[in-house]
């Protein structure tokens, strides 16, 4: 079925010729690829795995059966074309033709509705570069030297639209004429299509099974869509839904015998009719089965998509006005009125503009056109459904125009600037109808307080001019870095001054002409922007200031030169105003300098403090975590970058033309503590902890191979228990930053910084006996010279980075052959080896990467992670798991294995550190060797002790707390449970209810 398809989906059979090939790829992709840069479509999304092409099909059903007996009407250019050749001498083709004809012809050179949308039609094209439509006249020859088909009628003209083949509509006519037949008089609204055509159809209607099993299957899944996941009429709690849903997903798996009037067929039309019947209130004998939304949007959308052009995607096919009339019969069915049209075809239009490469203006300006009548619908409709799709609409269709608007100057140039006037129109449309119509606190406010248009174009004039500044002061400074070597370079600031001059004569040149349509004082609201946005840069300089440098005198001048050039705009903008541009002025207020205060190096330290905490942000999102090339201790960039900065920032302090580096150096080195300390909280941030992997511990079940009953206290199996909470582990930079070399290099980074500030901290030493003003105290006393929060953050950092790494190695990472396979079914089958092959693996990856000096507590904290791991398997390992006491020796055997790989023949752990960590284990595992009676009568013992006499009517459920114990009673329970012999069934069965039978 899916390659008879594939072949067919252009519409036409393989008894016509074949399209062009350009033309068919385009269609293609217009109907399976939207590009990125479409907004997702606000009509909803359907909740039933339906195709493409099976929502085209039922469309096109849809679209046969309320137009029966007019899809066979002529098309103008059908009509047409026979006047053409009827006339082949004429110098229009042919002689002057009937009345009739000329009527025709009319029609096609004119389109009422392209020209009610300023849309362009063929006649007003060159004859060079008309495109021919599936239905516009005759076609070029085939290679045969014959003529392509063309459709002479609506419905055939629908049909190649739709890409249906000739087949599928012979067989979809031919059972609506059965319909029909069967059910004189009944108006088509009161019929379900998909039923009746499953009354009718049956497998010898189509090629083969593969065939008849797929349109059966989109059938019930149409029923399924327009019934019970998107019905008009909200369910209610009758069985029909619930009958209905129990057919279809029984048809599903077993199929219909369609075609027939049998027992399933009549158990499926009851439940149909059932439903569709209900009343939505509007006293119509209509059948409610597709008219639910989404569902009927979609289905529209799809007709819609018909009337453009399969040759030329962004131009409509010239028949538009036949195909919208017939398509317009659908509404009956679908549950369309005229203001879901409009919203509707609004949507396609705007689609169609953007995914056909946004350069084709008569569809922008047909959009807006269409917003206006959407606008209309909008004051008088107050449906909540469809106010609701509106908004949807509206939102999607304005946030993708601020989108290229509040980064203007960044969407538009001197090539394509004549398209923003467009998208400003559409946006600013969008946006009153969203505000003026929709937003009710619009309405508790008189409308004169608001202007939308005014508001809306303000801020993107100011957002795009800020990110416009940013760039340009990204600009000077690279400038300022291409000229170091010139001689008498300029200041970056004036640089920045210049350059925003000329940013300010490109807005008022290009941009704010667009603008005033909306805004009468663009040009003001943008040059106020600029002066802030520089104001703030010149006054940071100023108060940075300690005495006037030849640089400080070109960067003032520049500065002052820009104010009167933005000044001057503004009034020349503001003429016309009230008050003469005061208020544009007041939002200007003049460069002045000011005066050096006493804390200025304070200011100083904090400004580059928080500099490179910004830069530790910024620098933390690239990072990937890989050890650097030709470097001892596999640290990162970003450490590296961390020192050399923390060096950079000593050296400029010590540079500064200041006489008290003494009596300020404690300032800097508590904000260069907090700065390491903010990139050792940054570096660890995101990797989790030891709890972030340990799994939550499951209630207490009686778990057996085999056994369906998981008892009193029934969960879920295996999903509650090993929940991997790997969320937290993967918030940040995404996962390719938390394997686990890259939390190698993390640990080898927090290792490195702190190993360097001993260093860094005898170069402060050194740098103060080099000052002119330090005294035999200052570098003797290392009071506020010494790192106080780094030393201790690095610790703890590599502590929670290495039990993270630990458990996330064994929990997420090799949950497959540790959780997923250990001791599955089969011990013998199913034993330790596979996870400690990895597990070795991975051991020597992690020996190879970190350092030396942290490698010992990492490779401890994954044995404690793994002798936690296996103790989770024996004790809570699900009903997968079952242990006969003979299994005790596999256990046994599996962890002296697995100690034996931490040891390494002496090469690895300490036998006493592995014994320090196994003690649970090896208190545990006696348990399993130990007699069930014995067991039995210990837990009973145990639990007696904790409980005292309240005890002994009742055995009471002891908690679980995680913490195994040989003399724990959960711990022995748990044991019991995961017996695989019949005194710990009846023990259970007797004290906690638990069935006898495994």
């Amino acid at each position: 079925m899916a390659h008879l398809f594939r072949e067919l989906s252009l519409g036409q059979s393989k008894r016509e010729a074949t399209p062009p090939p350009s033309a068919t790829s385009r269609s293609s992709s217009m109907a399976t690829v939207i590009p990125s840069d479409l907004p997702p479509s606000p009509l909803g999304q359907l909740a039933v795995q339906l195709s493409e092409s099976d929502l085209r099909l039922t469309a096109y059903e849809i679209f046969v059966a309320a137009n029966r007996s007019a899809t066979g009407k002529t098309l103008s250019s059908a009509v047409s074309s026979a006047a053409a050749v009827a006339n082949p001498d004429s110098p229009n083709g042919g002689s002057p033709a009937s009345p009739a004809i000329q009527r025709s012809l009319t029609a096609t050179a004119a389109s009422k509705m392209k020209k009610a949308l300023g849309m362009k039609s063929l006649s007003s094209l060159s004859p060079g570069s008309i495109t021919k439509s599936p239905g516009s006249g005759s076609g070029s020859a085939t290679g045969s030297g014959g003529k392509s088909k063309r459709p002479t009628t609506v419905g055939e003209l629908m049909r190649i639209q739709m890409r249906v083949s000739e087949n599928v509509d012979s067989r979809v006519r031919r059972a609506f004429l059965r319909i029909a037949a069967s059910q004189v008089g009944r108006k088509i609204e009161s019929v379900v299509l998909p039923l009746e055509l499953l009354q009718q159809l049956k497998s010898s209607d189509f090629t083969d099974n593969q065939e008849y099993d797929a349109w059966l299957k989109r059938s019930l899944k149409v029923l399924e869509a327009g019934l019970l996941l998107h019905p008009r009429v909200p369910l209610d709690k009758s069985n029909s839904s619930q009958r209905l849903r129990q057919i279809i997903h029984s048809a599903l798996d077993r199929p219909l015998e369609t075609g027939r009037n049998n027992e399933q067929m009549q158990s499926l039309r009851s439940a149909v009719m059932s439903l569709a019947t209900r009343s939505d209130g509007s006293f119509s004998d209509s059948c409610h089965w597709a008219d639910g939304s989404p569902f009927n949007l979609r289905l529209y959308e799809l007709l819609l998509e018909a009337c453009f052009d399969s040759n030329d995607e962004s131009s409509m096919v010239e028949e538009v006005d036949d195909l919208m009339e017939h398509i317009k019969k659908t509404w009956v069915i679908l549950g369309i009125n005229q203001q879901l049209h409009n919203l509707c075809f609004t949507w396609l239009l705007f689609s169609r503009y953007v995914v056909t490469g946004q350069v084709e203006m008569d569809l922008l300006y047909a959009c807006d056109s269409q917003l206006a009548e959407v606008a209309k619908d909008a004051k008088t409709t107050k449906d909540p459904e469809y106010s609701q799709v509106l908004s949807a609409t509206l939102s999607a269709i304005l946030g993708w125009a601020e989108k290229r608007l509040l980064a203007y100057h960044d969407t538009f140039d001197r090539a394509n600037v004549g398209t923003m006037d467009g998208i400003v129109s559409l946006g600013v449309s969008a946006a009153r109808i969203l505000v003026e119509d929709i937003s009710n606190e619009y309405r508790r406010r008189r409308k004169g307080e608001v202007d939308v248009a005014r508001t809306r174009i303000e801020t993107y004039i100011r957002s795009s001019l800020r990110t416009a500044f940013a760039q340009r002061m990204e600009k000077a400074d690279s400038s300022r870095r291409a000229t170091r070597n010139q001689k008498n370079p300029l200041p970056v600031l004036a640089i920045l001054a210049k350059d925003i001059g000329e940013l300010a004569v490109q807005e008022k040149r290009m941009f704010s002409p667009i603008w005033k349509r909306w805004h009468p004082f663009a040009a003001g609201v943008a040059v106020a922007t600029l002066h802030v946005c520089y104001g703030n840069e010149i006054k940071q300089f100023i108060s940075g200031i300690s005495e006037l440098t030849p640089d400080a005198v070109q960067i003032l001048r520049a500065a002052d030169k820009l104010e009167k050039d933005l000044v001057q705009i503004a009034v020349e903008d503001s003429v016309d105003s009230d008050d003469g541009g005061k208020a544009i002025i007041r939002e200007m207020p003049p460069f002045e300098a000011e005066t050096v205060i006493a804390n200025l190096v304070k200011d100083w330290i904090k400004a580059r403090i928080d500099r490179l905490k910004e830069w530790v942000d910024r620098n933390l999102q690239q990072e990937v975590w890989n050890p650097l090339e030709n470097q001892e201790g596999g640290y990162a960039q970003s450490a590296a970058e961390v020192l050399r900065i923390t060096d950079e920032t000593l050296d400029a302090f010590f540079q500064l033309p200041i006489p008290m580096h003494p009596g300020v150096l404690p300032d800097l080195i508590v904000g260069l503590d907090k700065y390491l300390q903010y990139y050792v909280s940054k570096a660890k941030s995101g990797c989790g902890s030891r709890t972030t992997y340990m799994p939550t511990m499951p209630a207490l079940t009686r778990c057996t191979t085999g056994s369906k009953f998981q008892g009193v206290w029934k969960k879920k199996e295996k999903a509650l228990p090993l929940q991997k909470r790997n969320s937290q582990a993967s918030i940040a930079n995404g996962d390719n930053s938390f394997g686990v070399t890259q939390i190698c290099v993390r640990i080898n980074s927090l290792h490195k910084i702190r190993s360097e500030l001993d260093v860094v901290e005898k170069r402060v030493i050194t740098h103060l006996r080099n000052c002119e003003s330090a005294h035999n105290d200052d570098f003797s006393n290392g009071l506020g010279k010494k790192f106080e929060l780094t030393p201790a953050a690095c610790i703890e950092g590599v502590q929670q980075l290495s039990e993270s790494l630990a458990y996330k190695l064994v929990f997420q990472d090799l949950s497959h052959s540790l959780w997923d396979g250990l001791y599955i079914g089969e011990l013998s089958t199913s034993r330790i080896e596979p996870f400690l092959k990895e597990l070795e693996q991975n051991l020597t990856l992690i020996a190879e990467t970190v350092h030396e000096r942290v490698r010992t507590r990492i490779i401890t904290d994954i044995m404690r992670a793994s002798f936690d791991g296996f103790l989770l398997v024996l004790l809570a390992g699900g009903p997968s798991r079952a242990f006969t006491i003979q299994d005790s020796q596999i256990m046994e055997q599996d962890f002296k294995a697995m100690k034996d790989l931490f040891w390494a023949n002496g090469d690895g752990l300490a036998m006493d550190l592995i014994d320090k960590f196994s003690t649970a284990v090896r208190g545990v595992l006696p348990l399993f060797s130990t007699e069930t009676d014995s067991l039995i009568e210990r837990f009973k013992g145990m639990t007696l002790e904790a409980y005292g006499s309240s005890a002994k009517s009742r055995l009471p459920l002891p908690p679980t707390s995680g913490q195994w114990n040989g003399m724990e009673p959960n711990t022995v329970l748990r044991v019991l449970c995961y017996r695989n012999d019949e005194s710990a069934t009846r023990f259970l069965k007797k004290t906690y209810n638990l069935p006898k039978k495994l």
